[in-house]
């Protein structure tokens, strides 16, 4: 049973070689800790043997307790209920308004059962056990993640469950060992499973070290398994969903971007027909500094898309990889150049068919974008999460910043934005669930391009607002805004991967305009 004090027992320590503080009702001794205060021992004086919940939850985030626990010693007599510390549950659900899809916060939704909790417990158990602890060291420092983090992933199923539903997940399990988020059966496993995934997974807060850990295997390894010949299907899938290698997608070149239509990286037959000796350079992809394996664009015929290939090439002789500083601030995702220079890729490594690897390119685009989509409305709800409680807590004029109709007025506007985004990716994930993939590829493109369009739109006016309302702390990488900040410097991301607004808008309307009835008139 913990100790009890009077605020009296309290103020008796409050000099700076014995002090003490009441902080929501519980008491520290900090005296110890006062000499390794950030702020100096003068920004502590006023608050000794005082009550300073006000001014700690004004300057600090409720972690910084849970990081300093060990400084509790009791709590004050008479006080009842839980402490927000002890109340304090990273991988639980959050009561506070808008921060959790509605479905978790006990209202009804059709699309949800038992199994999509599982799967997303499992998740967010997972990222405050292994990766919050190594998250801002991995995101400071750069430092790419490790073959081991990745054989965790793999072991616990973060990788598999991230590409979604089908026979691989069954393969995982019965085959490999892995067991997925929350032991979800892999024939229970649907998108919704997959969504719920990447919503937690973006709650690591460290946007580099988040999209090291896995971004460029969500795109690079599902080429290999639709078009893969069965055993170089067998020789990469294991290793990569295991964790035991890493695989990344080179498509985009210093030429070619969105236009994906016009690489100019070339793979030409050897005079021995075994070989395509490939040279090129790919720029900006996406874990490419670890990757073991590329999946690649290359030219093997004559102009536009049906002069393409999408080879396998594996990391050997001629292929360099070069870091590239990046908006992310860190090179955690493993951002590279990736230069080819006569590359010797075995002919089994065609992925499809000779000259047809655009269609590959495009089977791969809608789960891609998806993906992208999920990521960029899950930071839109933490980014919500994070500036509610900014505001409820932070005083001004003698005011909560809540008691202030400018404020509320952005709020508002933040979770229309995020809840409007996310009733549409839902209503998206439902049709992807009902549909072949066949037909998801012609009637879904369009759409998924549009929500892509609109939800990074959104995701701009989301982080001018919460910038807006965390002042200058939003423009602070460390701190109480740190996610703020990270958010409004990374957010062009999703605007430009995966196919970038403008010609995300433009696919939509045409896709549209495909299908429109001829005798449909004003």
């Amino acid at each position: 049973m913990a100790k009890t004090f009077t605020p009296a027992d309290v103020a008796q320590h409050d000099k700076e070689t014995d002090m003490w503080l009441i902080i929501d009702n519980e008491v520290y001794d900090i005296t110890k800790f006062v000499k390794f205060h950030p702020g100096g021992v003068a920004a502590l004086i006023p608050y000794a043997g005082k009550d300073a919940t006000e001014a700690f939850f004004g300057l600090h985030k409720i972690e910084i307790l849970k990081k300093y626990e060990r400084f509790r010693i009791g709590k004050i007599a008479g006080a009842t209920g839980k402490s927000s510390l002890d109340l304090y549950d990273p991988a639980g659900v959050s009561p506070v308004p808008y921060s959790e899809p509605s479905f978790l916060q006990s209202l009804p939704s059709p699309y949800y059962n038992e199994s999509h909790i599982k799967v997303r417990n499992g998740v967010a158990e997972f990222r405050e056990r292994v990766l919050k602890p190594v998250a801002e060291q991995y995101e400071n420092t750069g430092k790419l993640p490790t073959v081991e983090l990745y054989q965790q992933l793999g072991k616990e199923g973060i990788l598999a469950c991230r590409l979604g539903p089908g026979p691989w997940l069954k393969e995982a399990v019965e085959k490999y060992g892995i067991t997925l988020p929350g032991g979800v059966k892999p024939e229970e496993f649907d998108y919704f499973h997959e969504l719920l995934c990447h919503d937690q997974m973006i709650r690591v807060n460290a946007p580099s070290f988040g999209a090291g850990l896995g971004d460029g295997f969500i795109i690079g390894l599902p080429p290999v398994l639709h078009f893969a010949q069965p055993a170089l299907r067998e020789k990469v899938v294991p290793s990569v969903i295991k964790g035991d290698k890493r695989i990344c997608l080179a498509i985009t070149e210093p030429q070619a971007g969105s236009d994906v239509a016009n690489v100019v990286t070339t793979a030409k037959k050897s005079p021995c027909g075994k070989f395509y000796i490939v040279n090129g350079t790919k720029k900006w992809i996406t874990n490419g500094m670890f990757a073991d394996y590329f999946v690649t664009a290359v030219r093997t015929g004559g102009k536009g898309m049906f002069g393409i290939t999408m080879l396998l090439i594996e990391r050997t002789e001629g292929v360099k990889t070069t870091p590239i500083s990046t908006s992310y601030g860190s090179g955690a995702a493993g951002t590279a150049l990736v230069e080819l220079h006569n590359v010797k890729v075995p002919v089994e490594n065609v992925l499809g068919r000779v000259n047809q690897g655009f269609r590959c390119v495009m089977y791969n685009f809608n789960h891609e974008r998806w993906m992208i989509i999920a990521q960029v409305v899950a930071s839109m709800r933490a980014t919500q999460d994070q500036t509610f409680k900014w505001a409820y807590q932070r005083k001004a004029f003698g005011k909560r910043l809540t008691d202030q109709p400018v404020i509320r007025q952005k709020l508002a506007r933040m979770v229309s934005l995020t809840e409007s985004m996310w009733s549409w990716l839902e209503l998206i994930t439902y049709q992807m669930n009902k549909m072949e993939f066949k037909d998801m590829m012609e009637k879904l493109a369009g759409p998924l391009a549009l929500l892509k369009y609109q939800c990074t739109r959104a995701a701009l006016q989301v982080a001018d607002d919460a910038a807006q309302i965390l002042g200058g702390r939003a423009i602070t990488k460390t701190g109480m805004g740190r996610a703020i900040e990270q958010f409004s410097r990374t957010i062009k991301y999703g605007a430009i991967l995966g196919g970038s607004e403008e010609i995300m808008a433009d696919l939509g309307i045409r896709q549209a305009l495909k299908n429109y009835p001829k005798h449909a008139k004003l």
